[in-house]
């Protein structure tokens, strides 16, 4: 890793100012937290392609690129433009402009009074306790330039608090939307998901956002969900073709906690993905379902590292996707299976469709075992539309748009399976048929008759 010299002076400049004017600057550990990360962050800098888990992807657009920390940007969206990204059928929708939350945007239910969910600028200024016990203890500052970063800049983003033994039905929806302001700007959403024991709740993070001008957001997540807790955590990612997107989730599971990550992929110019469940305590579970659907000349890479700490916890990971044209698709997942995790049972597979000639898939499924009494597979695909359902299809009647569209469909639907039924499903649904159908219809139509 690293950075030119020059580029870092216009951050320490950035980070000189905003110290100034940062909510929480008056207290001590939030104020160490940041300098540490930010004096971490220009000792390793941006990472590159020496980096064994950046091998494939150069980030040196955004390296290369001035950005300046986006301000407050509520007065450039209005509730008009809002309105057609709600979702029906959600418990609330919490929308952040450039990483800031904006109530006045938002939509909260009082029915769940018990649960706080605001953002963590306004958790800090009203009572900092939980926060300050459990920001920035699961990430990792050491090896991630982009996290320290974050960590640097964090200001704003979700929180989300759920007392012991509540259970909620219906999804919390959190909207992040990036918009430019005459330059390339970023943001650094970070948001803190606590799930006290016997909870359930399903969380959405999406990410949008507005003009044609670079913007780069770069959120983290730190999730916690304690013993029994059932969580399912969805990232919906569908930004405009110049923005630069870097999530990174970071989950920690407690005894027989149940999470499942549900990552759906559809825009920008240049994503990363990274999931980083931690299986701490016994009789966890986790899966981590993805799906990446990139064109022209994405680049989306996924990066999932799953750490077994703790016996008889059981893990699945499984990521199609789906490029055409000169897009880029990256999967590099590893798990590790520490000395005193016996019994783990962990499943890695990643499954990709390839629509052109120009698009590219780099596949990297890894294990790391230290332990003996263990099931672990993983395994990974490269292929094309199978000619003979596409034939058998049209044999049958089908045009051979419609018949690509269903065979795409039913690639993409292994993942959306996974998902539970409601609102959310619902939603990326529609997301995904109109990306298939975009892809369907690009393809040329063969002379055959």
């Amino acid at each position: 890793m690293s950075t030119p010299t020059q580029e870092l002076h216009g951050y320490l400049e950035c980070f000189n100012e905003f110290e100034l004017v940062a909510i929480g600057r008056e207290l001590a550990w939030l104020s160490n937290l940041r300098r540490q990360a930010f004096a971490r962050f220009c000792e390793i800098g941006f990472p590159d392609t020496h980096d064994e888990d950046w091998r494939f992807t150069d980030v040196s657009a955004i390296s290369n690129t001035k950005f300046r920390l986006s301000r407050d940007g509520r007065h450039l969206v209005t509730p008009q433009q809002v309105e057609p990204w709600a979702v029906e059928g959600v418990n609330c929708q919490l929308v952040f402009i450039n990483g800031h939350y904006t109530p006045e945007l938002s939509v909260l239910n009082k029915r769940t009074s018990q649960v706080t969910i605001t953002g963590l600028a306004q958790e800090l200024s009203r009572s900092a306790g939980l926060v300050e016990q459990h920001l920035g203890r699961y990430v990792d500052l050491h090896q991630d330039g982009f996290t320290a970063l974050n960590t640097a800049f964090l200001q704003d983003g979700a929180f989300v608090h759920i007392p012991a033994g509540l259970i909620i039905e219906d999804p919390i929806h959190l909207l992040y939307v990036s918009v430019p302001d005459g330059s390339p700007v970023m943001s650094h959403p970070r948001n803190l998901i606590l799930a006290d024991k016997d909870t359930q709740a399903t969380v959405v993070e999406e990410y949008l956002s507005i003009g044609m001008e670079s913007v780069l957001c770069n959120a983290v997540t730190e999730l916690v969900a304690a013993d029994n807790a059932v969580l399912s955590h969805y990232r919906i990612e569908r930004e405009q073709p110049n923005t630069f997107n870097i999530s990174t989730l970071y989950m920690r599971q407690g005894r027989s906690a149940n999470v499942a990550s549900h990552s759906v992929l559809l825009g920008g110019a240049l994503l990363r993905n990274n999931v980083h469940p931690v299986l701490a305590g016994e009789g966890g579970e986790c899966l981590i379902n993805g799906l990446f659907l990139g064109d022209d000349k994405q680049l989306i890479d996924n990066y999932m590292l799953v750490e077994h700490l703790s016996p008889h916890c059981a893990s699945r990971q499984f990521y199609n996707g789906i490029l055409d044209d000169h897009a880029h698709g990256v999967f590099h997942g590893r798990i590790i299976v520490h000395k005193d995790a016996q019994k783990t049972d962990a499943k890695q597979t990643n499954r990709n469709l390839l629509l052109s000639d120009d698009a590219q898939i780099d596949t990297k499924p890894q294990l790391e075992i230290h332990a003996d009494d263990v099931k672990c597979t993983h395994g990974a695909t490269i292929g094309q539309i199978d000619e003979e359902a596409l034939f058998y299809l049209r044999s049958r009647g089908i045009d051979e748009v419609s018949a690509r569209k269903l065979l795409l469909l039913a690639f993409a639907g292994e993942c959306v399976e996974r998902m539970k039924q409601g609102p959310i499903r619902m939603h990326i649904e529609k997301l995904v048929n109109q990306h298939v159908l975009r892809f369907a219809n690009t393809i040329p139509v063969s002379k055959a008759s």
